[in-house]
């Protein structure tokens, strides 16, 4: 475990010290390695126009109203953006520079230089605003916090983390900037000139706060109000593996293994439908049923796992279940596993999607990776407070406290349950596991 924090903390290292020597020479577009560019230094190639613009209002649009609208977008786009000597220039209007590309987790590094003092600029995240950039020395915006710098997600709540900047970390007006960007699920850091302004805070869905971020969405370089400079715009897309690493290594004080990747000690049920090999557990049951729990019994606790789905696999997460009898979905809690994209589960209701606590409360939907990646997934369990982050994003918060009438209008005693048993539920697909891990919370 030592070995894989010091792994990670090298990724976050590398990018804060190759910011911290980026100069104001630097003007080549040229990647440093692993990154790709999103601007060649010559043209607006990769990028197109969009406003501040709900995405769930893009959803409803008809493939023809899309196009037209992209075309008065990108029409507008190419009065008020242009591109000289190497710089993407933006005379302070018009609507905002998009990547044609959507993106998923990624790190993002971008050099920014404010033309004329008070401009306000940003950079929107998965079409989201937005990490701000604003001239810390205007006046008619310190009331909202300008006077602490850019760096920082001002769209969060007020007194949310991330808000603002620890510290000032702006060049003067005038003087490039470069920004590192890493965004992993809804959690988001930032770097300014090497310096950080933003350490893993949750990113909140501006256009619907009762939701998390969008899973994936496009990068946007916002201006108004003055002329804004970019160069060097280098994205790295941070895959399946590199993102889980990320997030086990998070707040992982008190975890400790639960499955020791070689055989089932410490697991009881019907351990005979499941086989461990290289540090994977696999569901190797033909039928449903085949249902394994963790021997000791857990009242208030965190689980962390990995999980890979077949495609249409189903699998489940039971909770305080009072015995090993087949049942515990009812008897005790079920956070169902399951590839709710595939064809075959088009009409399952929102209380199975994945992350759901089955039959009782409903998680959003999108979240998983593709089929054949593995998923990162955290259930806390606290008193009647059930808690799903699935791939970095949280997907269910559900107080079982407040639910008057279960959502599948069948009989859950087990949601009253304080305690019992966690395990995993068999239904037939061959579902993997790994780097299972547990924590009491008291």
């Amino acid at each position: 475990m030592r070995k894989l924090a010091v792994i990670v903390a090298g990724l976050f290292l590398s990018g804060a010290v190759w910011a911290a020597d980026q100069t104001a020479d630097r003007a080549a577009n040229v990647p440093p390695k692993g990154f790709k560019s999103l601007f060649n230094g010559k043209d607006l190639s990769g990028w197109r126009g969009l406003g501040h613009v709900n995405p769930y209002e893009i959803a409803k649009w008809s493939p023809e109203e899309k196009a037209a609208r992209q075309k008065e977008a990108d029409a507008d786009m190419r009065k008020h953006w242009r591109v000289e000597n190497g710089e993407i220039i933006n005379d302070g209007a018009g609507v905002y520079l998009t990547t044609d590309k959507d993106y998923r987790d990624f790190e993002l590094l971008v050099d920014w230089r404010m033309m004329t003092p008070n401009t306000d600029s940003g950079i929107y995240l998965r079409g989201t605003p937005q990490v701000q950039i604003w001239d810390p020395k205007n006046e008619s915006v310190k009331a909202a916090g300008a006077d602490r710098g850019s760096g920082a997600l001002w769209n969060n709540s007020d007194g949310a983390p991330g808000k603002f900047p620890p510290a000032v970390a702006d060049k003067p007006v005038g003087e490039w900037n470069t920004f590192r960007i890493l965004m992993v699920g809804e959690r988001v850091s930032v770097w300014l000139n090497g310096t950080q302004t933003v350490d893993w805070a949750v990113m909140e869905n501006f256009w619907d706060r009762s939701k998390p971020m969008p899973p994936t969405g496009p990068i946007q370089l916002q201006t108004h109000g003055g002329e804004m400079r970019f160069r060097n715009v280098f994205i790295r897309e941070i895959d399946a593996e590199e993102a889980n690493k990320m997030l086990q290594t998070r707040g992982s004080e008190g975890f400790r293994n639960a499955f020791n990747g070689k055989d089932l000690e410490g697991w009881i049920g019907e351990t005979d439908k499941y086989t461990a090999k290289d540090g994977v557990l696999t569901f190797t049951g033909k039928n449903h049923g085949g249902d394994i729990f963790l021997k000791d019994i857990y009242s208030d606790f965190a689980i962390r796992f990995e999980f890979k789905l077949p495609p249409g696999g189903n699998n489940g997460l039971l909770l305080r279940v009072p015995d090993t009898k087949r049942g515990g979905t009812f008897s005790g809690m079920e956070i169902q596993i399951l590839d709710d994209g595939d064809p075959q589960y088009k009409t399952i209701k929102e209380w199975q999607f994945t992350g759901s606590v089955y039959g009782l409360a409903a998680a959003h939907k999108g979240y998983l990776r593709p089929v054949g990646q593995w998923n990162y997934q955290e259930v806390i369990v606290d008193g009647p407070r059930i808690q799903v982050f699935l791939n970095g994003t949280k997907i269910t918060d559900a107080d079982l406290s407040k639910i008057e009438k279960p959502l599948d209008d069948r009989p859950h005693p087990g949601m009253k349950r304080t305690d019992g048993y966690v395990g995993f539920m068999g239904h037939g697909d061959p579902v993997e596991f790994r780097n299972i891990r547990i924590k009491r919370l008291r």
